[in-house]
């Protein structure tokens, strides 16, 4: 009864150490798997970011390109601070996943080794404790089941000896022999009788320290393992929170900063960038006359008799030399012939016949070429207007409207006058240098610094040079740009001419020019007087200019005003100016000859390096 009750104790305890192993191993396998998901979280706040920066990268404008030039808009500069906030804002993510790895996966991984070997070091001593109580109770067990043998051991020779002693067939030797037998039973019951005695006492104290002192303690250290990896888990838990709340004041700035650049932008500003950015400059042109050809079939008579008395007389020379010069600047109102059109340079001296036109007032032809020469430039540079784009345009850039000239004439010398400072600062800092090497010779040669001046000087005279290059013509821009409040030159002059001139409808015939332009002949009735300007000057006072390329005459041409050149047809010659706009082009037949031709009447063949400068 006592021994089953007592392995029901054993079973029971046994059992409950099972149940405990099983228990706590679930627990390590627990934190092991949050483990695990702080990991993973952490990777993907890792990947998140990475995602993030790699997105603000690719819409980062880049380097000497468009995206650049775009930053002087409001709306471009809040996409790049929402770019820069938002680099900042993967930043934080970065920051989540350090902590994560930092305080919760690399503590939790520490703590998970730490706790098995504390789980495995309390199963082993529950273990022993078990091991021990069972080879005690054994012990007890053993020194029993002798006593209990001893005992019917000393009983049966007790009874035998009393036998032996009634049997009165038995000798006296006999029965002696039967007696000390029977006392040396009883003597080794009784020593067993003592040793299981005492086993008995000690299992008894065994058991009691074993079920009350020993396996309660290592119940209680198993407890408060268990108790402190669930507080563990817990602390993680709340530094998991705890680590997205530390980054969310510079989140918050990150979006406030991404709100504060939304509300920068200025739409009226940014369309005031536009029309600074694509100002030309020009003036707008005048009004189109009406072109009366009801003019023709209604004089037809008189000219025709006015015509014939007047050829009667000596003919007609250019007088002015600013008459003859008119041409250059005049519009050009009708296209070139066309290839396929047969010219015939009989109708007019000067070259092959323009389309017919009426003839009209010489005041009307200046309202027009006063009130067209702005929008001719406009058209020129519209034309052009794809060259700045793909960076072929001219060093002058004067291939640009006007006011866009300026600007970036005064953008190339404002970086020339930077680098020229840049080259002064160091001209004087190895100045200082070579001051103090002249003081203090074992610092170093004063004549190991002479070469570097001498480059740099050299630097900062061509740098100079170029920067006065490029102020002369940001002069001559600034010279030409039209005032609202001051005409033109050039323009107030001929309005001049045409108020101060009587104009009589029964003028000399009209002439247009080969490129469709308009002039007209001194006659008797109409003299007009063009002042002397700065025309003059332009076509007078000009150095040789070096070849560009080369043309091909399509069409012959007699040049009988000042300034023009005759060719022949399919004559090659030298192009040394190209059309500024105005249907003229400058060649050059040897060194003494040259002077304009219409640029309708060549094909021209420009040099590549032309083409680059």
């Amino acid at each position: 009864m006592v021994e089953e009750q007592m392995g029901n104790c054993w079973s029971q305890t046994k059992d409950q150490f099972d149940n405990l192993e099983k228990h706590t191993q679930w627990g390590i396998e627990f934190v092991e798997r949050y483990t695990k998901f702080v990991k993973e979280r952490s990777e993907i706040e890792v990947n998140y970011a990475k995602q993030i920066r790699n997105l603000s990268k690719k819409y980062q404008p880049k380097k000497n390109s468009r995206e650049e030039e775009e930053n002087k808009y409001t709306s471009c500069r809040a996409f790049l601070s929402t770019l820069n906030e938002l680099n900042d804002y993967a930043g934080q993510h970065e920051v989540i996943a350090e902590n994560l790895t930092s305080q919760i996966i690399s503590e939790l991984t520490r703590y998970t080794q730490e706790l098995k070997t504390e789980r495995k070091s309390h199963f082993h001593d529950g273990r022993k404790a078990q091991q021990h109580i069972e080879n005690s109770w054994k012990q007890l067990e053993s020194s029993k089941r002798r006593f209990e043998r001893d005992c019917k051991e000393a009983d049966r020779a007790q009874q035998y000896f009393e036998k032996m002693d009634a049997d009165i067939n038995v000798t006296k030797a006999d029965v002696e022999k039967a007696r000390q037998q029977a006392q040396m039973r009883h003597q080794m019951a009784a020593e067993s009788k003592s040793e299981y005695s005492a086993n008995l006492q000690k299992f008894n104290q065994e058991q009691n320290e074993h079920y009350y002192t020993l396996i309660p303690h290592i119940f209680q250290r198993i407890q408060e393992m268990e108790e402190k990896r669930i507080e563990r888990v817990g602390e993680s838990m709340k530094t998991f929170a705890e680590v997205d709340r530390q980054v969310l004041p510079i989140v918050g700035k990150c979006l406030d900063g991404m709100t504060k650049a939304a509300e920068s932008i200025e739409p009226k500003s940014d369309s005031k960038q536009v029309v600074e950015s694509y100002k030309s400059g020009f003036e707008p042109p005048g009004d189109v006359e009406f072109e009366d050809y009801s003019q023709a079939m209604k004089r037809t008579v008189s000219e025709s008799s006015l015509s014939n008395s007047k050829g009667e007389g000596k003919p007609e020379k250019p007088s002015s030399k600013s008459k003859g010069k008119l041409w250059p600047f005049i519009k050009k109102n009708k296209p070139p012939p066309p290839a396929s059109a047969s010219p015939s340079p009989s109708a007019v001296p000067n070259g092959p016949q323009s389309p017919k036109q009426h003839k009209e007032p010489l005041s009307h032809r200046l309202n027009e070429f006063m009130a067209s020469k702005p929008k001719m430039h406009c058209f020129r540079s519209l034309k052009r207007g794809l060259s700045l784009k793909l960076g072929s345009g001219p060093e002058d850039f004067s291939h640009l409207p006007p006011e866009q000239r300026r600007k970036k004439l005064q953008a190339k010398i404002d970086d020339l006058n930077k680098d020229i400072q840049k080259e002064m600062d160091q001209k004087d800092a190895l100045t200082k240098m070579k001051d103090v090497y002249v003081k203090n010779p074992q610092m170093g040669d004063p004549n190991s610094v002479d070469p570097r001046l001498a480059e740099i000087g050299q630097t900062i005279e061509k740098l100079q040079l170029e920067a006065q290059k490029f102020e002369g013509w940001l002069a001559e821009v600034e010279g030409r740009l039209p005032v609202k409040s001051d005409p033109p030159r050039r323009q107030s002059g001929l309005y001049e001419t045409q108020n101060n001139t009587p104009v009589s409808n029964n003028c000399a015939q009209d002439r247009e020019s080969p490129d469709g332009s308009y002039t007209e002949e001194q006659s008797s009735e109409t003299q007009i007087k063009v002042p002397s300007t700065e025309f003059d000057d332009e076509f007078d006072d000009e150095e040789t200019l070096p070849t560009i390329g080369t043309c091909k005459a399509l069409y012959p041409f007699e040049g009988h005003n000042e300034g023009t050149i005759s060719v022949a047809e399919g004559e090659l010659l030298y192009v040394i100016e190209e059309d500024k706009g105005d249907g003229w082009t400058r060649v050059r037949r040897n060194e003494e000859e040259e002077g304009y031709v219409p640029t309708s009447y060549v094909e021209v063949f420009l040099d590549t390096n032309a083409k680059d400068s």
